[in-house]
């Protein structure tokens, strides 16, 4: 049997937010090279050549990728920097998959 959850519940919003944070997608494109999605994980996130590039083949294999996790507001800011980037991004909340 598993143990009990025994930690507080946060009083001050949704449950939810708190378990599932939002997120960042960048999506697979047929106008972006895959050097240029890493330049601008680069520029944009700073993440060093190997996370950029880790990404890039995430997005370019599999569709698409998580870049970043945080509060809706911050997740908006990127994907409208993304966008002026020229890339293919939208927001969600996170979930158990």
């Amino acid at each position: 049997m598993a143990a009990p959850d025994t930690r507080p519940a946060q009083q001050d919003g949704p449950a939810l937010e708190h378990e599932h944070p939002w997120q960042t997608v960048v999506w697979d494109d047929p106008v972006n090279l895959m050097s240029y999605v890493t330049y601008v994980f680069r520029q944009h996130f700073g993440f060093d050549r190997a996370r950029a590039e880790e990404l890039m083949l995430r997005v370019h294999h599999e569709g698409s990728a998580v870049v970043a996790e945080g509060g809706r507001e911050a997740m908006e800011l990127h994907v409208e920097a993304l966008h002026g980037y020229g890339l293919w991004a939208t927001v969600r909340q996170g979930g158990a998959s």
